[in-house]
Protein backbone atom coordinates (compact mmCIF):
# COMPACT_ATOMS: atom_id res chain seq x y z
CA UNK A 1 0.00 0.00 0.00
CA UNK A 2 1.17 3.60 -1.21
CA UNK A 3 0.41 7.10 0.28
CA UNK A 4 -2.39 8.01 -1.86
CA UNK A 5 -4.06 4.44 -1.25
CA UNK A 6 -4.00 4.79 2.62
CA UNK A 7 -5.07 8.28 2.42
CA UNK A 8 -8.11 6.93 0.78
CA UNK A 9 -9.25 4.39 2.75
CA UNK A 10 -9.26 7.26 5.53
CA UNK A 11 -10.86 9.47 3.37
CA UNK A 12 -7.93 12.65 4.49
CA UNK A 13 -5.10 14.28 1.91
CA UNK A 14 -1.81 12.58 1.71
CA UNK A 15 -0.37 15.91 3.08
CA UNK A 16 -3.03 14.95 6.41
CA UNK A 17 -1.38 11.27 6.27
CA UNK A 18 1.95 12.27 6.27
CA UNK A 19 2.19 14.79 8.24
CA UNK A 20 0.48 12.61 11.14
CA UNK A 21 2.91 10.15 10.18
CA UNK A 22 5.78 12.45 10.45
CA UNK A 23 5.01 13.77 14.44
CA UNK A 24 3.78 17.11 13.14
CA UNK A 25 2.45 19.12 16.07
CA UNK A 26 -0.60 20.53 14.08
CA UNK A 27 -2.15 17.53 13.58
CA UNK A 28 -4.81 16.72 16.11
CA UNK A 29 -4.38 13.76 18.60
CA UNK A 30 -7.03 11.81 17.55
CA UNK A 31 -6.51 12.01 13.96
CA UNK A 32 -2.55 11.36 14.63
CA UNK A 33 -4.02 8.05 16.38
CA UNK A 34 -6.07 6.84 13.55
CA UNK A 35 -3.97 7.34 11.02
CA UNK A 36 -1.44 5.23 12.93
CA UNK A 37 -3.93 2.69 13.41
CA UNK A 38 -4.57 2.17 10.15
CA UNK A 39 -0.94 1.98 8.80
CA UNK A 40 -0.39 -0.88 11.36
CA UNK A 41 -3.35 -2.64 10.14
CA UNK A 42 -2.53 -2.45 6.55
CA UNK A 43 1.11 -2.49 7.13
CA UNK A 44 2.28 0.47 5.88
CA UNK A 45 5.53 1.45 5.36
CA UNK A 46 6.19 5.41 4.27
CA UNK A 47 9.17 5.74 1.92
CA UNK A 48 12.31 6.97 3.66
CA UNK A 49 13.74 9.10 1.34
CA UNK A 50 10.62 10.75 1.28
CA UNK A 51 9.73 11.31 5.03
CA UNK A 52 13.51 12.87 5.84
CA UNK A 53 12.42 14.94 2.77
CA UNK A 54 9.69 16.07 4.70
CA UNK A 55 11.39 16.14 7.98
CA UNK A 56 14.34 17.58 7.39
CA UNK A 57 16.07 14.69 9.51
CA UNK A 58 18.32 11.92 7.59
CA UNK A 59 16.41 9.57 9.93
CA UNK A 60 19.89 7.74 10.55
CA UNK A 61 22.37 7.53 13.41
CA UNK A 62 26.25 7.06 12.90
CA UNK A 63 29.13 5.60 14.18
CA UNK A 64 32.34 6.10 13.10
CA UNK A 65 35.17 3.50 13.38
CA UNK A 66 38.60 4.20 13.59
CA UNK A 67 41.18 1.43 11.81
CA UNK A 68 44.00 1.16 14.34
CA UNK A 69 45.35 -1.80 15.06
CA UNK A 70 46.02 -1.01 18.71
CA UNK A 71 42.26 0.15 19.52
CA UNK A 72 39.35 -0.80 21.83
CA UNK A 73 37.14 -0.91 19.04
CA UNK A 74 38.78 -4.44 17.79
CA UNK A 75 37.19 -5.99 21.37
CA UNK A 76 34.42 -8.06 20.25
CA UNK A 77 32.06 -7.05 22.79
CA UNK A 78 31.74 -4.13 20.06
CA UNK A 79 29.30 -6.41 18.06
CA UNK A 80 26.55 -6.68 20.86
CA UNK A 81 26.81 -3.10 21.65
CA UNK A 82 25.76 -2.22 18.17
CA UNK A 83 23.41 -5.01 18.20
CA UNK A 84 21.64 -3.94 20.91
CA UNK A 85 21.53 -0.14 19.40
CA UNK A 86 20.50 -1.28 16.01
CA UNK A 87 17.65 -2.93 17.24
CA UNK A 88 16.39 0.45 19.18
CA UNK A 89 16.86 2.02 15.73
CA UNK A 90 15.02 -0.07 13.77
CA UNK A 91 11.92 0.18 16.39
CA UNK A 92 12.27 4.00 15.86
CA UNK A 93 12.70 3.81 12.28
CA UNK A 94 16.52 5.18 12.46
CA UNK A 95 18.93 3.28 9.88
CA UNK A 96 22.32 2.92 11.09
CA UNK A 97 25.46 4.29 9.42
CA UNK A 98 28.86 2.68 10.39
CA UNK A 99 31.92 4.74 8.69
CA UNK A 100 35.38 2.84 9.00
CA UNK A 101 37.75 5.78 8.65
CA UNK A 102 41.71 6.35 9.15
CA UNK A 103 42.35 7.38 13.05
CA UNK A 104 43.82 10.86 11.10
CA UNK A 105 40.57 10.94 9.70
CA UNK A 106 38.17 10.89 12.61
CA UNK A 107 37.40 14.30 13.14
CA UNK A 108 36.90 15.22 9.59
CA UNK A 109 34.29 12.31 9.47
CA UNK A 110 32.52 13.50 12.06
CA UNK A 111 32.42 17.55 9.93
CA UNK A 112 31.27 15.68 6.71
CA UNK A 113 28.63 13.93 8.53
CA UNK A 114 27.21 17.27 10.36
CA UNK A 115 27.56 19.49 6.96
CA UNK A 116 25.93 16.84 4.39
CA UNK A 117 23.28 16.29 6.66
CA UNK A 118 23.54 12.26 6.53
CA UNK A 119 22.97 11.42 9.75
CA UNK A 120 20.42 13.12 12.80
CA UNK A 121 23.17 11.98 15.45
CA UNK A 122 26.21 9.97 16.12
CA UNK A 123 27.56 7.37 18.78
CA UNK A 124 31.00 8.87 20.27
CA UNK A 125 32.87 5.62 21.04
CA UNK A 126 35.86 4.58 23.41
CA UNK A 127 36.51 8.13 24.63
CA UNK A 128 39.50 9.36 26.28
CA UNK A 129 41.33 10.73 29.21
CA UNK A 130 40.44 14.83 28.28
CA UNK A 131 38.86 13.28 24.96
CA UNK A 132 39.25 16.56 22.66
CA UNK A 133 36.77 15.28 20.41
CA UNK A 134 34.09 16.22 23.03
CA UNK A 135 34.25 19.77 22.24
CA UNK A 136 33.94 19.66 18.81
CA UNK A 137 31.38 17.86 18.50
CA UNK A 138 29.28 20.76 20.72
CA UNK A 139 30.88 23.32 18.30
CA UNK A 140 29.98 21.69 14.89
CA UNK A 141 26.63 20.98 16.90
CA UNK A 142 26.16 17.35 15.68
CA UNK A 143 23.94 15.55 18.68
CA UNK A 144 25.70 12.88 20.27
CA UNK A 145 25.92 9.94 23.29
CA UNK A 146 29.25 9.35 24.74
CA UNK A 147 29.64 5.59 25.40
CA UNK A 148 31.50 6.29 28.87
CA UNK A 149 32.84 9.35 30.15
CA UNK A 150 35.73 11.60 29.56
CA UNK A 151 37.51 12.73 32.47
CA UNK A 152 38.82 15.83 32.54
CA UNK A 153 36.13 17.22 30.48
CA UNK A 154 34.44 19.52 32.03
CA UNK A 155 31.50 20.35 29.33
CA UNK A 156 28.21 19.09 29.66
CA UNK A 157 27.47 16.63 27.34
CA UNK A 158 24.84 13.46 27.50
CA UNK A 159 26.87 9.98 28.30
CA UNK A 160 26.01 6.48 29.40
CA UNK A 161 28.71 4.63 31.25
CA UNK A 162 29.59 1.81 33.86
CA UNK A 163 30.81 2.93 37.43
CA UNK A 164 34.12 1.11 36.23
CA UNK A 165 35.98 2.67 39.50
CA UNK A 166 33.13 0.93 41.71
CA UNK A 167 33.25 -2.35 39.76
CA UNK A 168 36.97 -2.78 40.21
CA UNK A 169 37.56 -1.53 43.77
CA UNK A 170 34.63 -3.73 44.81
CA UNK A 171 36.24 -6.46 43.14
CA UNK A 172 39.90 -5.54 44.53
CA UNK A 173 38.03 -5.46 48.01
CA UNK A 174 36.39 -9.15 47.96
CA UNK A 175 40.21 -10.32 46.69
CA UNK A 176 42.03 -8.43 49.48
CA UNK A 177 39.19 -10.30 51.66
CA UNK A 178 40.30 -13.84 50.84
CA UNK A 179 43.38 -13.17 51.79
CA UNK A 180 45.20 -12.02 48.29
CA UNK A 181 47.60 -9.06 48.79
CA UNK A 182 49.81 -9.81 45.86
CA UNK A 183 46.73 -9.26 42.96
CA UNK A 184 47.85 -8.27 39.39
CA UNK A 185 45.59 -5.84 37.08
CA UNK A 186 45.94 -6.69 33.65
CA UNK A 187 43.93 -3.76 31.96
CA UNK A 188 43.49 -1.81 28.93
CA UNK A 189 45.07 1.13 27.41
CA UNK A 190 44.90 3.63 30.26
CA UNK A 191 44.43 6.87 28.39
CA UNK A 192 41.10 5.15 27.32
CA UNK A 193 38.93 6.80 30.24
CA UNK A 194 37.23 3.38 31.21
CA UNK A 195 40.77 1.93 32.11
CA UNK A 196 41.92 4.54 33.93
CA UNK A 197 38.57 4.24 36.15
CA UNK A 198 39.21 0.57 36.94
CA UNK A 199 43.15 1.33 37.88
CA UNK A 200 41.61 3.91 39.88
CA UNK A 201 39.33 1.53 41.93
CA UNK A 202 41.75 -1.23 42.17
CA UNK A 203 44.09 1.74 43.67
CA UNK A 204 42.14 2.38 46.54
CA UNK A 205 40.97 -0.81 47.37
CA UNK A 206 44.67 -1.38 48.53
CA UNK A 207 45.14 1.89 49.66
CA UNK A 208 42.45 1.25 52.34
CA UNK A 209 44.03 -1.54 53.65
CA UNK A 210 47.55 0.39 53.53
CA UNK A 211 49.11 -1.59 50.54
CA UNK A 212 51.01 -0.37 48.23
CA UNK A 213 50.31 -1.12 44.19
CA UNK A 214 53.35 -3.44 42.82
CA UNK A 215 54.45 -2.09 39.33
CA UNK A 216 55.30 -5.42 38.38
CA UNK A 217 51.68 -6.55 39.18
CA UNK A 218 50.24 -4.05 36.76
CA UNK A 219 49.80 -4.14 32.85
CA UNK A 220 48.32 -1.97 30.36
CA UNK A 221 47.66 -2.94 27.22
CA UNK A 222 45.23 -4.17 24.10
CA UNK A 223 42.80 -6.34 25.82
CA UNK A 224 43.25 -9.56 23.68
CA UNK A 225 44.29 -13.07 24.75
CA UNK A 226 47.78 -13.45 24.09
CA UNK A 227 48.21 -10.04 26.20
CA UNK A 228 46.46 -11.48 29.09
CA UNK A 229 48.48 -14.33 28.65
CA UNK A 230 51.79 -12.89 28.62
CA UNK A 231 50.69 -10.80 31.51
CA UNK A 232 50.10 -13.44 33.42
CA UNK A 233 52.98 -15.36 32.66
CA UNK A 234 55.35 -12.48 33.68
CA UNK A 235 53.22 -11.50 37.33
CA UNK A 236 53.32 -15.33 38.25
CA UNK A 237 57.06 -15.56 38.53
CA UNK A 238 59.64 -13.40 40.13
CA UNK A 239 59.64 -13.39 44.07
CA UNK A 240 56.41 -12.26 44.85
CA UNK A 241 54.33 -13.53 42.09
CA UNK A 242 50.63 -12.66 42.21
CA UNK A 243 48.19 -15.13 43.78
CA UNK A 244 45.55 -13.27 41.91
CA UNK A 245 44.29 -11.31 39.12
CA UNK A 246 41.88 -8.39 38.37
CA UNK A 247 41.51 -8.78 34.50
CA UNK A 248 39.56 -5.74 32.20
CA UNK A 249 38.44 -8.27 29.70
CA UNK A 250 36.34 -11.77 29.12
CA UNK A 251 38.58 -12.07 26.10
CA UNK A 252 42.01 -10.97 28.16
CA UNK A 253 41.19 -13.57 30.86
CA UNK A 254 41.13 -16.78 28.87
CA UNK A 255 44.75 -15.92 28.54
CA UNK A 256 45.00 -15.16 31.92
CA UNK A 257 43.53 -18.60 32.33
CA UNK A 258 46.17 -20.15 29.90
CA UNK A 259 49.31 -18.81 31.58
CA UNK A 260 47.97 -20.15 35.15
CA UNK A 261 47.47 -23.81 33.58
CA UNK A 262 50.76 -23.67 31.65
CA UNK A 263 52.27 -23.14 35.27
CA UNK A 264 50.92 -25.69 36.09
CA UNK A 265 48.53 -24.01 38.58
CA UNK A 266 44.63 -24.19 38.66
CA UNK A 267 42.65 -21.25 38.59
CA UNK A 268 40.28 -20.72 41.23
CA UNK A 269 41.95 -23.37 43.59
CA UNK A 270 46.25 -21.75 42.84
CA UNK A 271 45.53 -18.55 41.69
CA UNK A 272 42.06 -16.71 41.84
CA UNK A 273 40.67 -14.45 38.81
CA UNK A 274 38.26 -11.81 38.63
CA UNK A 275 36.97 -10.42 35.05
CA UNK A 276 35.30 -8.06 33.85
CA UNK A 277 32.64 -9.93 31.87
CA UNK A 278 30.18 -8.07 29.41
CA UNK A 279 27.67 -11.45 29.14
CA UNK A 280 28.93 -11.33 26.10
CA UNK A 281 25.69 -13.08 23.84
CA UNK A 282 28.28 -15.55 21.90
CA UNK A 283 30.59 -16.45 24.61
CA UNK A 284 29.22 -17.32 27.98
CA UNK A 285 30.83 -17.69 31.23
CA UNK A 286 29.71 -20.70 31.83
CA UNK A 287 25.65 -22.43 31.83
CA UNK A 288 24.71 -22.62 35.08
CA UNK A 289 27.82 -21.83 37.37
CA UNK A 290 29.83 -19.50 36.31
CA UNK A 291 33.57 -20.37 35.09
CA UNK A 292 35.05 -16.65 36.18
CA UNK A 293 34.07 -14.52 39.11
CA UNK A 294 32.87 -11.27 37.04
CA UNK A 295 32.17 -7.80 37.49
CA UNK A 296 29.19 -7.80 34.65
CA UNK A 297 27.15 -5.80 32.91
CA UNK A 298 25.43 -6.36 29.62
CA UNK A 299 26.95 -4.31 26.71
CA UNK A 300 24.02 -5.25 24.43
CA UNK A 301 21.93 -3.59 26.83
CA UNK A 302 23.64 -0.23 26.95
CA UNK A 303 23.46 -0.29 23.24
CA UNK A 304 19.80 -0.34 23.16
CA UNK A 305 19.78 2.12 26.66
CA UNK A 306 21.93 4.34 24.64
CA UNK A 307 20.41 4.46 21.25
CA UNK A 308 16.86 5.40 23.32
CA UNK A 309 19.15 8.46 24.85
CA UNK A 310 20.28 10.18 21.22
CA UNK A 311 16.64 9.33 19.81
CA UNK A 312 15.16 11.70 22.41
CA UNK A 313 18.24 13.81 22.35
CA UNK A 314 17.47 14.38 18.65
CA UNK A 315 13.68 14.67 18.70
CA UNK A 316 13.91 16.80 21.85
CA UNK A 317 16.91 19.31 20.96
CA UNK A 318 16.51 21.90 23.47
CA UNK A 319 16.05 19.59 26.49
CA UNK A 320 19.30 19.02 29.18
CA UNK A 321 22.01 16.20 28.27
CA UNK A 322 21.18 13.03 29.40
CA UNK A 323 23.84 11.33 32.34
CA UNK A 324 23.56 7.14 33.04
CA UNK A 325 25.59 5.47 34.98
CA UNK A 326 25.43 1.80 35.27
CA UNK A 327 26.09 0.06 38.21
CA UNK A 328 28.32 -3.61 37.31
CA UNK A 329 27.21 -6.98 39.43
CA UNK A 330 29.96 -8.73 41.21
CA UNK A 331 29.07 -12.23 39.93
CA UNK A 332 30.34 -14.82 41.78
CA UNK A 333 32.00 -17.89 39.87
CA UNK A 334 34.70 -20.77 40.04
CA UNK A 335 37.79 -19.15 39.62
CA UNK A 336 38.09 -17.56 43.13
CA UNK A 337 39.05 -18.84 46.29
CA UNK A 338 41.29 -17.74 49.37
CA UNK A 339 44.70 -17.65 49.08
CA UNK A 340 46.92 -20.83 49.88
CA UNK A 341 49.02 -20.98 52.80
Amino acid sequence: MNLKQLSDVLGLSQTTVSRALNGYPEVKEETRRRVTEAAERHNYRPNTRARSLATGRARAIGHVIPVVSKHEMVNPIFSDFIAGAGETYSASGYDMVLSIVRDEDEERAYRDMKSKGSVDGIVLHGPRVNDPRIEMLLDIGLPFVSHGRASGVQLEYAWLDVNNRRAFQRATEFLLDLGHRQIGLINGFEDMDFAARRRQGYEVALAERDLTPSPHLMSSAEMTEGNGFRAAQTMLTGDNPATAFLVSSFIGALGVRRAIEDAGLQMGRDVSVITHDDALSYLRNGEDVPIYTATRSSVRDAGARLAEMLIRQIENPGAPPEHVLLEAELMLGLSTGPVKG
